[in-house]
């Protein structure tokens, strides 16, 4: 089975119903709403038709629901689009008429870009095809020389090579959109445009507030998130590495290795990693990936993420249920590998903080030497799952939970696989006898295949995971 997960962004080419079943059958473990596009009502409509799919298919899958944040973009030209060529000047500015764009200078969606801007800074615009040097600043209007030109349109985003612009993380439409998050039950909620982890704080208190439970995600995107990766990671549940903006920010060539950084102290603070962007977008028109795609999806599994995500290329390609096929196939040739494969290694001089925790490691040491099949968690939170997938094991993961909302979470846990169940019994050999049935029935061991155990004395409290055994699959108890 595929480990890494696949995040699949929803949009007008997975509408159709037939197509989200075929999404689910080939691959996608967790879904992302897009709140930069639609309203309400489609966000709605779209996550009640992807739950109505995943019943239909007998699986559970996640939604993730993505804040737009304070993406900062210019304003429209009157033609539709303009020709900027090298040496030529062209301004910036805020007050200027959200229509009135022309050659000479377009205004911008955000007031306050003149007082972050400084003579000689850079400005990168259109995910930085075009380069702007700054030359002067003149109350609310920023001018410039274009050092690199080429055509731009209405609504490009803008960045200052380096970061440093002060825009808040979540705007009013962001706030709004975290309350339909809630009443949708959304799973995770990524916040874009972090800055610190202050930002991942407040999403959460606002999240719960309007009555959401699930998981934040930071999205990585700004220089100033780089700095301050470790604080943001510990106070956050998921990390994004949202390469487009975080390219432009930081330059392309640091990107690499800053991916690589990231993943790696993500995994080992024992939080969830996606990278994301680009990853197969020559699929938005075409039936396959290009090679340099694979390399790059092959290379972000190999690297220990928890999951790896597609968005243009499903929510409007023409090849939505190919690229989620292309992107399984990827992921399990990459999996194959050694430096997918298990560690006997890790924290190994760590003082583990909890009796889960340690259960966890313990298990996932016993299961890197010994023959085991699978292992088995009866869980409420499925924290204890979560431990477990920090260490690459080719050894599948059961969370065993009666609680939807943590079936939904696990999707995105590398190697991890929900599978629901209640316990009826509290005497041993009859939890065994249900667990083997649960276990042969979907067809996850065969009779006679040894398995690892965890469990809690205390049934139905989050972190009481306190036992691990090594069972031999039987039919016959």
């Amino acid at each position: 089975m595929k480990r890494t997960k696949i995040v699949a962004t929803l949009g007008p080419a997975t509408d159709d119903p037939a197509v989200l079943i075929a999404m689910i059958k080939a691959g996608v473990d967790v879904v992302r709403i897009n709140f930069s596009h639609g309203v309400a009502a489609e966000h709605r409509r779209r996550t009640e038709a992807l739950r109505e799919a995943a019943r239909a298919c007998g699986r559970e899958i996640g939604v993730m629901g993505d804040l737009q944040g304070p993406k900062i973009r210019i304003r429209r030209f009157r033609e539709g689009a303009v020709m900027l060529k090298p040496g030529a000047e062209f301004f910036l500015d805020s007050t200027l008429g959200g229509d009135d764009g022309d050659e000479h200078g377009v205004s911008v969606a955000y007031d306050d870009l003149h007082v972050d801007i400084s003579e000689g800074d850079t400005l990168l615009l259109n995910d930085g095809q075009i380069t702007l040097k700054v030359v002067r600043v003149d109350g609310t209007r920023i001018r410039t020389i274009v050092e690199f030109g080429g055509e731009l349109s209405d609504h490009k985003g803008i960045n200052r090579q380096g970061g440093g612009l002060s825009a808040a993380a979540l705007t009013s439409e962001d706030r709004a959109n975290i309350r339909t998050a809630a009443e949708l039950e959304m799973d995770f909620l990524a916040v874009s445009f972090v800055r610190s982890a202050a930002d991942v704080r407040e999403a959460r208190r606002l999240f719960r507030d309007a009555g959401g439970h699930g998981m934040i995600v930071a999205k990585i995107e700004r220089a100033e998130a780089v700095e301050r990766i470790e604080s943001i990671i510990d106070a956050a549940d998921v990390i994004m590495v949202a390469r487009g903006d975080l390219g432009v920010e930081m330059g392309y060539a640091e990107l690499p290795g800053m991916q690589k950084r990231i993943i790696r102290r993500t995994r080992h603070m024992n939080k969830v990693v996606i990278t994301a962007t680009q990853m197969m977008e020559s699929m938005i028109n075409s039936p396959i990936p290009t090679r340099a795609e694979v390399s790059d999806v092959a290379n972000a599994v190999m690297d220990g993420s928890d999951a790896v995500m597609l968005s243009a290329e499903t929510a409007v390609g023409d090849y939505p249920v190919e690229a989620i096929k292309a992107m399984a196939s990827v992921c399990i040739g990459a999996e194959k590998h050694t430096l997918a494969r298990g560690r006997t290694s890790h924290r190994l001089d760590d003082q583990f903080q909890a009796v889960d925790e340690a259960i966890a490691m313990a298990v996932m040491y016993t299961a890197n030497h010994m023959a085991v099949k699978a292992i088995i968690a009866l869980t409420e939170s499925g924290s204890t799952t979560l431990w477990m997938s920090r260490i690459r094991s080719d050894i599948p993961i059961y969370a065993f939970t009666p609680h939807i909302a943590t079936r939904r979470r696990v999707t995105m846990y590398r190697g991890v696989y929900p599978v629901e169940f209640n316990i009826e019994h509290t005497e041993i050999l009859e939890l065994y006898r249900d667990i083997f049935a649960t276990l042969l029935s979907n067809k996850l061991v065969v009779e006679n295949d040894l398995v690892l155990f965890t469990k809690g004395d205390l049934s139905g409290v989050s972190g009481s995971t306190n036992s691990m055994k090594i069972i031999r699959v039987t039919s016959s108890l």
